[in-house]
């Protein structure tokens, strides 16, 4: 089978002359993917009357106008615009299908099916600072002063009996800067409790909670780093593309407003096109390209390959996966990555994920005043009364948002390539008695993080090598990473001169980490060059009927990258929300 390219649709060959029953749900979980994929309820202005045929109404993304056409002409047919996506020149829309329809007549717009996304993931450990040697540069007043974080995420919990928590820094002065609802477009109270699911104040605690724990170190990386929250999920971590653009691009319109340098993703969908197709993508490149350092996860559907979740497949950005400490956080030795954290190469070439960090058994509060959804769910991992222990590569994503804001605070003039650049280099590679990395960099990336070698570093010009971002969001040019796949389904690298790196010998199995970084300079883990179709999978190996993608699942030619429909309109991807990992 060959690599099926998703093709932008334009309105006009979407409507037939039946009206369409446009539903795509594509369920994404912050961290762990696992919850049923459930479309929007209707609000009871949209429900069908008893006896009535009332269309109801859906909610779709509109691009390849200006703003204000696209709006005059969602409201020319009764339409109602629910949110303007100026971040990827789009608009979000509520349309019955006779309204799309007599809108096709007119325009040669594209059209996405609103996609929903969920929240989950799997706290901060008290042993964090130190394993990662943040703790040697907290010693030294690097602790993300000045520095602003953002968060795209279920909200965040405020009010807690000690207040360092979330609201305060470490020395006690107010640091959330602002919230941002990207489900109403609407500002929050800056002390609102925001969070009714949990996630997002878990991953944020993670990433600069002030606690400190009972040896004196703090529970987050940065406990002085400013705070944005940006809530885009719901009490059951639920949203929607549509949402969770609305809120990127309300961050990037509001970056300098509130210095936002560092933006966390802790959420992920199904690859469902080309990585540069995708309008979550899309917006999360913008970021990138506006000077937002964007830190995400590569979610929970390992080990295999090439399950990396969008937007861990965007090439620009640094992508994270989990690894555990085994439960002995002073013994290194036995640290291994943890057995759901997803694994490239994506769908494009590149290697995914950039790099990891702790997401095993992670410990961090969520609530003092009570209990929010996910605590409901899983009291098992509740401990004490307000803090929780969760797994996942949302809180391995979390860490190294953390690292990101003490590389930043010590060099502001880093660009984030540069950042990309210095944690690749000096992750920590993991390697085996005989020398060999003990991983593929398929899983591990280029190793560890390394908080102190991150911020001692001075290596530039080794992160997105041979990728122009301008080109890719203006559709000049796409790239592919350096990835391969033999006629024996064996993956293999290409160097920078385009000649096979060590092929099949670079890596076996394996279990303890080398304090060095071995072979590893960076540059060959993140390079990238001009997108040639037929150069990376060979037809019949990887991609063949009855191996990795068979008929009738997922990359199946004709079903989800169907020609002629808005990503397979009624094709729903069932994943549950509620399921849980086992701690590791």
């Amino acid at each position: 089978m060959k690599f099926c390219k998703m093709k932008r649709i334009t309105l006009r060959a979407i409507i037939g002359t039946t009206a369409l029953a446009l539903v795509l749900t594509m369920t994404a979980i912050i961290g762990y993917h696992s919850s049923p994929a459930q479309v929007d309820p209707l609000s009871a202005n949209e429900r069908l009357p008893a006896n009535k045929h009332r269309e109801a109404a859906k909610s779709y993304i509109l691009q390849g106008d200006t703003l204000e056409a696209m709006t005059t002409q969602v409201e020319q047919v009764g339409g109602k615009i629910s949110h303007q996506l100026a971040i990827i020149d789009a608009v979000g829309a509520r349309l019955t299908p006779s309204q799309l329809a007599q809108i096709t007549a007119t325009t040669q717009l594209t059209v996405f099916a609103d996609a929903a996304l969920t929240t989950s993931s799997f706290s901060t450990s008290t042993h964090i600072a130190r394993q990662t040697g943040a703790d040697q540069l907290h010693q030294l007043g690097i602790t993300g002063q000045g520095v602003t974080i953002a968060f795209i995420d279920s909200g965040i919990s405020v009010k807690t009996r000690k207040g360092r928590f979330l609201r305060l820094d470490s020395q006690g002065q107010e640091r959330i800067l602002a919230q941002y609802n990207a489900e109403t477009s609407n500002m929050y109270f800056v002390h609102k409790n925001s969070d009714d699911h949990g996630h997002g104040s878990h991953v944020a605690g993670i990433a600069l909670s002030s606690v400190l724990d009972e040896n004196g170190e703090y529970n987050g990386i940065a406990p002085d780093a400013n705070l944005v929250s940006v809530r885009a999920f719901d009490e059951n971590g639920r949203g929607t593309y549509v949402k969770v653009i609305n809120g990127l691009d309300w961050i990037v319109a509001n970056k300098d407003t509130y210095n936002i340098k560092v933006l966390n993703l802790s959420f992920g969908a199904l690859p469902r096109s080309y990585y540069w197709d995708d309008p979550l993508n899309q917006a999360v490149m913008r970021a990138w390209q506006a000077g937002i350092v964007v830190v995400t996860s590569a979610g929970n559907l390992g080990p295999d390959p090439m399950t990396v979740s969008v937007p861990g497949n965007v090439p620009y950005v640094i992508t994270v996966g989990a690894l555990t400490d085994h439960y002995t956080p002073d013994d290194q030795s036995d640290d291994r990555i943890t057995s759901f954290s997803a694994s490239g190469p994506t769908h494009a070439g590149f290697i995914k994920p950039d790099l990891i960090a702790w997401g095993g058994h992670m410990m961090g509060k969520i609530h003092d005043t009570y209990l929010p959804t996910l605590a409901l769910q899983h009291p098992e991992a509740l401990l004490g009364e307000s803090y929780f222990e969760i797994s996942g590569t949302s809180q391995a994503s979390a860490v190294v948002a953390g690292i990101v804001a003490l590389m930043l605070q010590n060099d502001p003039s880093l660009t984030p390539d540069d950042v990309k650049c210095r944690l690749m280099t000096s992750a920590q590679m993991a390697v085996a008695a005989d020398g060999k990395a003990a991983y593929s960099p398929f899983t591990q990336g280029a190793g560890k993080v390394n908080a102190w070698g991150a911020v001692q570093s001075t290596a530039s010009g080794c992160a997105n090598i041979g990728l122009d971002i301008t080109a890719d969001l203006d559709g000049n040019q796409h790239f592919q990473g350096p990835a391969r796949v033999d006629e024996n389904d064996n993956f293999y690298l290409l160097d920078a001169n385009g000649n096979i790196w060590n092929e099949g010998s670079m890596w076996n199995e394996g279990s303890f980490w080398n304090e060095g970084t071995v072979w590893n300079e960076g540059s060959l883990w993140n390079q990238g060059s001009v997108w040639n179709e037929g150069s990376l999978w060979n037809e019949g190996s990887v991609w063949n009927e009855g191996a990795i993608w068979n008929e009738g699942s997922v990359w199946n030619e004709g079903v989800i990258w169907n020609e002629g429909s808005v990503w397979n309109e009624g094709l729903s991807e069932n994943i549950d929300v509620n399921a849980w990992v086992d701690q590791e």
